[in-house]
Parts: C-alpha cells; sequence; structure tokens
C-alpha cells in the first residue's frame, strides 16, 4: 500500500503546490513511484510539471464524478518515476454538481478513486486548495498523513490552528487514522525579525512535529515554475536547494520502509503462527492446549 499524504493549508501563498511539485520529484529521485494529485481548481501542481491543463480532458474531475476510470487520468511527466493526476477550473464546479447529483457519501470519492490504482505507487501526494471545502475534505478523509507548510510571516499561527481544528474534526468523524506527518516552515528569510520568531513560535509548540529543513526564500523556485520544472531539476546543481529538498523526502522514504518492515515482521510472525497451529492439529492437539501449555511455561 501506498503512503497518502494530503498538503494542506487553508491560507493561500503558503506553498503547498509547490511543496507538492517538489516532494513529488525528490521522492521520484530516490527511486520511489510517486502519484501527484491535484486537488485545486488552480491546476497549478499539473502545469508546474509541464502539463496544459487548460486543453486537458482527462482532468480529477472527470474520476471524481465517474466519467472516467482514475486510471485512464493519470499522466506520465518526463521525470522519472513522477505521474500526475491534473485538474482545471472544471473541478471548481464539483461542489455544486453534488446538489444536483447527490452521492451518498460525497466525503469519500477521491479514496474510492485512489484504491483503484494504489498498487502502482509507493507515495500519493495530495495538493489540496485553499479552503476547507468538499475538496479538503475528500483529500483528508483519503489521506493517512497530512504535511502543514507554514509560511513564517504574520498570520500564519492563525491559519495553522483553522487547519489543527479541521484534522481533528476528521479525525473525528470521516479518517480516524489521519496522522500529522509534520510542520514545514515555508519562505524563511534568517535576515528578518518576524521570520525567526515565527520559525521559533512553531518549533516551540510542535517540537519534534516540525521538520528541521525549513524552506528559505529562493530565486530558483520562482524561476524553475516559470520553466515548470521541479526546483530539483532546474538547479541540480544548486547546494541550497539540494539541502532543503532532499532531507524531507529521505525522512518520509525512511518512514516508508520502517513500516513496511514493521508490516513484513508481522506477516511473518502471523505465518509461524499459523504453522504452527497447522503442526499441532496433524498431530492431534488443540490450539487451546497448546496455549495452556505455553502459559503454564
Amino acid at each position: 500500500m501506498p503512503k497518502i499524504i494530503a498538503i494542506a493549508n487553508q491560507k493561500g501563498g503558503v506553498g503547498k503546490t509547490t511543496t507538492a511539485i517538489n516532494l513529488s520529484s525528490a521522492l521520484s529521485h530516490f527511486g520511489q513511484r510517486v502519484l501527484l494529485v491535484d486537488m485545486d481548481p488552480q491546476g497549478n501542481a499539473g502545469r508546474g510539471l509541464g502539463i496544459d491543463i487548460t486543453l486537458a480532458k482527462e482532468t480529477i474531475y472527470e474520476a471524481l464524478t465517474s466519467q472516467m476510470e482514475m486510471e485512464s487520468c493519470i499522466q506520465k511527466t518526463p521525470f522519472e518515476g513522477l505521474s500526475v493526476i491534473p485538474s482545471n477550473l472544471r473541478l471548481a464546479s464539483l461542489e455544486a454538481s453534488m446538489y444536483t447529483h447527490p452521492q451518498e457519501k460525497p466525503f469519500d470519492l477521491l479514496a474510492r478513486c485512489l484504491k483503484t490504482v494504489e498498487s502502482h505507487y509507493d507515495f500519493m501526494i495530495l495538493d489540496c486548495p485553499p479552503s476547507l471545502g468538499l475538496l479538503n475534505l475528500n483529500a483528508l478523509t483519503a489521506a493517512d498523513s497530512v504535511l502543514i507548510p507554514v509560511q513564517c510571516e504574520y498570520f500564519a499561527m492563525e491559519a495553522v490552528a483553522a487547519i489543527l481544528s479541521s484534522i481533528s474534526n476528521v479525525q473525528n468523524t470521516l479518517n480516524p487514522r489521519l496522522k500529522i506527518e509534520g510542520f514545514l516552515l515555508t519562505m524563511y528569510d534568517a535576515r528578518t525579525q518576524l521570520g525567526t520568531e515565527i520559525q521559533q513560535e512553531v518549533r516551540r509548540l510542535f517540537k519534534e512535529n516540525t521538520f528541521a529543513t525549513s524552506v528559505p526564500r529562493n530565486q530558483s523556485i520562482s524561476e524553475s515554475q516559470a520553466r515548470q520544472q521541479p526546483v530539483t531539476v532546474f538547479r541540480l546543481l544548486d547546494g541550497n536547494m539540494a539541502l532543503v529538498v532532499q532531507p524531507v523526502s529521505k525522512q518520509l522514504g525512511k518512514h516508508r520502509r520502517y513500516m513496511l518492515d514493521n508490516h513484513n515482521r508481522r506477516q511473518g510472525r502471523l505465518q509461524c503462527l499459523q504453522n504452527r497451529r497447522q503442526c499441532l492439529r496433524t498431530a492431534g492437539r488443540s490450539t487451546d492446549s497448546y496455549q495452556l501449555h505455553c502459559l503454564a511455561r
């Protein structure tokens, strides 16, 4: 099963799409199979990877409304291991279509679609819109965890409080397995006192849940967006950006390997127990008597 990460914050302009594009690219660079799903009607995640979203007819909207199979909407990118499902302004009409064509479980639409293609990927990255509506709730319901970009600016803490409240509501009603992957500080400028204060406050409040890496303001990011490339490709030799993107992607990759190792160990113990039970049945001893024997020992 892939790890599904939603990149969410209802505040606009904090770096959600930039984080989604470059994190997806870095994970694929380290050999992971990655699917980037654009849940924002602005469509910048697809555009940032060279997809012409204005002409695209196979988008996440068609998948969510059952007009097309999810697999048919997946588009390959020029970057090995990275695929994308783009979106465009048609996605903004999804909420209105729920009124004219009501769904039994409108918040599970994305989760059901992702189930059909999950075997092909190691990571699924969901780029969420700057809102707390139907699209965002679908992403949080489908996700295993949430990565929260926090802009090092004045209104950052109010936005964090709002998204944490939304996550808590989703955990209590729609997706109890949802976890916080971490807080990623973005647009950090060490030369400003405000940026330093925001960084210190976030790290004080959320401690181990805050990524050690902060994303600085860097001209390479804006230039890479104009060239429709991840910054890891555009500035391959940019030491600063390599130090920013690679540690986050490596941390997520290590976490996935740790989860897979635990899963394999559990499967191995389960298989061993099943084999022992089968041997006991063959020998004519019941499982209950064997358990009693173990307790006696």
